[in-house]
């Protein structure tokens, strides 16, 4: 087990990996699809050059089957990601490798017609990392990373940090999640799907990275505002390009462990600030993970 998070490796009765820890870092945007993929594709460009292209191989079709990355795979997945006629995207690592290399993005036309329909639905995309680059890389590294990521994004908020790398549609991986998710608080659930038709300007709460951008930002009172509410002595608030920021809590990027007494107190002091922000899932019919569950993890840090 590492100091800062745990090794967590769940497997099917089948052998497959449906649960590891991972990071991810994942940026909320309420713009039209065509406004996004630019900056989208730029930020993309940036994952792969810090990871290699190797890592993202395969690549989803609109049935959900995978194909090989290969040039011409890539070309076409450019031509498509600025055609506006493909909203939804999902490149990853070879079905062979375990390590969790992803890259996952859900567009949204906002025109409005969609909009009286779902007033608060965002485009959302999330960027995969596993532990193993964390380890080898460093933590300032991974930083780095994911602000080069942001800085082309017109994001209203997002997050970044641990998270429990795995597929939430495949069966039993809510349950497992459930006995993993109260125990290490610092790890994020990938639900960013479902919080995009809902979350609009609001906030998902406290993470290692916590971006900000507008209105929250300004109703923070800006930088200073921001800045003036955190005494925790190892956050930093960072000033980003277009009136946005960066709150980071900590070296390294920590899962917490109630068990241990660890409840991460400089997450719970950001979460306090971000409270009237807070973004709440509407309610879910899950045996596994029910409501109760989800305002429960939503509020880990709050209650």
């Amino acid at each position: 087990m590492n100091n800062h998070y745990p090794r967590i490796r769940v497997h099917t009765s089948t052998g497959y990996l449906a649960i590891r820890e991972g990071l991810s870092f994942t940026f909320y945007m309420r713009r039209p699809h065509h406004e996004v993929a630019p900056a989208l594709l730029r930020s993309l460009d940036a994952y792969c050059s810090a990871v290699g292209p190797e890592a993202l191989s395969l690549y989803s079709d609109q049935e959900g089957d995978f194909h090989e990355m290969d040039s011409a795979a890539w070309e076409q997945f450019r031509r498509e990601m600025l055609a506006d006629n493909q909203l939804i995207f999902h490149l990853k690592e070879a079905a062979r490798n375990e390590q969790g290399y992803e890259f996952r993005y859900h567009g949204k036309v906002l025109d409005e017609a969609s909009l009286a329909l779902e007033p608060d639905a965002v485009s959302v995309v999330s960027f995969w990392l596993p532990t193993e680059y964390l380890e080898e890389h460093g933590p300032r590294r991974v930083r780095e990373l994911a602000l080069e990521l942001a800085a082309p994004l017109p994001f209203c908020s997002g997050q970044g940090g641990l998270n429990f790398n795995c597929e939430l549609a495949y069966p039993g991986v809510w349950r497992a999640v459930r006995r993993l998710c109260f125990r290490y608080p610092g790890m994020d659930i990938p639900w960013v799907n479902r919080a995009a038709w809902h979350i609009g300007t609001r906030v998902r709460g406290a993470a290692w990275l916590t971006f900000l951008g507008q209105p929250v930002l300004g109703e923070l009172g800006g930088v200073e505002g921001l800045r003036s509410r955190l005494h925790s002595p190892e956050t930093t608030v960072q000033s980003l390009e277009g009136e946005r920021a960066v709150v980071t809590l900590g070296p390294w990027p920590e899962a917490g462990d109630t068990e241990q007494g660890n409840t991460l107190p400089a997450y719970r002091e950001l979460a306090r600030v971000l409270e009237p922000w807070l973004y709440h899932e509407p309610p879910v019919q899950d045996d596994d993970f029910t409501s109760e569950d989800m305002l429960r993890w939503e509020r880990r840090f709050l209650d």
